[in-house]
């Protein structure tokens, strides 16, 4: 069976709540903190392919989005999300959970036992 692996972010709930999923039905899971070691081009495109979503539902538009003063409609095309998560790691979807060749963007929480 694949590993599975958790791009987390300690200080998001849904983030946490994906990690203690995971914990409760006894996975085993590497964390990777992408915020300390921030994901590079090819590791973004990665996930890209493996996630049912559209590439544009890997970026948070939250207030850090606004404050760049980014326009959602300027990030819907994979080579536009990945460019913008390579400079801004802070604003990717989070949790995302991968296990094989399948993804998903853990929002909610529960969405991880799609993979489980």
């Amino acid at each position: 069976m694949a590993r599975v692996v958790l791009y987390h972010n300690p200080a998001c709930s849904k983030s946490r709540g994906a990690k203690e999923i995971l914990e409760e039905r006894n996975v085993d899971f590497d964390i990777v903190e992408y915020l300390k070691a921030p994901l590079g081009e090819a590791d973004l495109r990665r996930i890209l392919e493996l996630v049912d979503d559209p590439p544009a539902e890997l970026v948070r538009k939250d207030g850090n989005f606004r404050e760049l003063g980014l326009n959602a409609g300027d990030y819907t095309s994979a080579d536009a999300v990945v460019g913008l998560l390579v400079e801004h790691p802070k604003l990717m979807q989070r949790p995302v959970v991968v296990r094989g060749e399948r993804a998903v963007i853990a929002r909610p929480s529960e969405k991880v036992e799609e993979l489980i």
